[in-house]
């Protein structure tokens, strides 16, 4: 069973050394070095970011909101990963429900983006209420289109 905290310093090395391994984080050019350096960075500007813990303590998630991070005004959701060990077991659910709740303390709306090659992750957001509103084609690396996805709390 995993249990939802923020994330510690202590937690950005051995999430960052299992992000590695994932293929969508390595189409990236994603580096042991430069996520932990990322992790570290975004709590030092007090961003959002929380972690699944294990039983035995042990990091196997992270969600990661910038409070406003689109256009100066709305919660983005720059990150969600699980460890490849934890996936479908509903971590991402669990974590994305919880980073969700912080960004409703600050806004009615939040956004992300998604990868066009991704569909398990569109139909993952799609399924928890995300309407897709715009593609940016070679945004982070060339021939990839990130598409825009964005949520409205309701009522």
């Amino acid at each position: 069973m995993l249990s939802i905290r923020d994330m510690k310093d202590s937690d950005c090395q051995p999430l960052a050394e299992w992000m590695v391994t994932v293929p969508l984080w390595q189409r990236y050019g994603l580096t042991v070095g430069g996520a932990a350096g990322q992790f570290r960075a975004a709590l030092v500007r007090e961003d959002v970011l929380i972690t699944a813990e294990d039983e035995e303590g042990l990091p196997a998630g992270f969600a990661w909101m910038m409070p406003k991070g689109v256009f100066g005004r709305s919660p983005y959701l720059r990150l969600i990963g699980v460890r490849p060990d934890r996936a479908a077991q509903g971590g991402g659910a669990l974590l994305l429900e919880a980073i969700e709740a912080r960004a409703w303390a600050v806004s009615d709306v939040f956004f992300l983006l998604v990868s066009d090659f991704n569909m398990r992750a569109q139909r993952f957001y799609e399924r928890h209420g995300y309407t897709r509103v715009g593609a940016l084609p070679d945004y982070v690396v060339p021939g990839v289109a990130e598409l825009i996805f964005w949520k409205h709390r309701a009522g």
